[in-house]
């Protein structure tokens, strides 16, 4: 999978641990894609606002707003943003709220490379078609 070019695409990763930051960032840069940091869910969406972002991976549990919330606010500014939240304690109850806020996926924590590189280019591929589409007009 991995690209001599890089990525036409950009990746939010959320998270309030700046471990868990660094090591979804070191799965998805190799990759070529383009990453931004946010430590809260108040920055994931002034970054959602500032930046063209193609996905946001969302820790569920930040703090003062959740994953869940951030995602239903940066949905409000791009419709079509795939989210996908990355929790330790995937419940029944959240998986459910998580999927009627129309999240794309849950990551289980702690995190797989496979797992969330697949779960990241599944997300952008059903968002924007083929991802080594070399003719897009971006």
């Amino acid at each position: 999978m991995t690209s001599t070019e890089p990525r036409p695409y950009s990746i939010l990763i959320t998270d309030d641990d700046p471990g868990c930051r660094e090591t979804l960032r070191d799965i998805v840069e190799p990759e070529g894609f383009r990453t931004f940091l946010a430590g809260s869910g108040e920055e994931a969406v002034d970054i959602v606002r500032e930046e063209p972002i193609h996905l946001a991976l969302l820790d569920m549990h930040l703090p003062r707003m959740t994953g869940l919330e951030t995602l239903e606010l940066v949905r409000q500014i791009n419709t079509i943003l795939p989210c996908i939240l990355v929790t330790a304690d995937a419940t029944e109850d959240l998986m459910r709220r998580a999927f009627s806020a129309h999240a794309f996926s849950i990551i289980p924590k702690p995190v797989s490379k496979n797992v969330v590189l697949y779960t990241v280019v599944r997300a952008l591929t059903r968002a924007y078609g083929s991802l080594d589409d070399k003719g897009r007009d971006d």
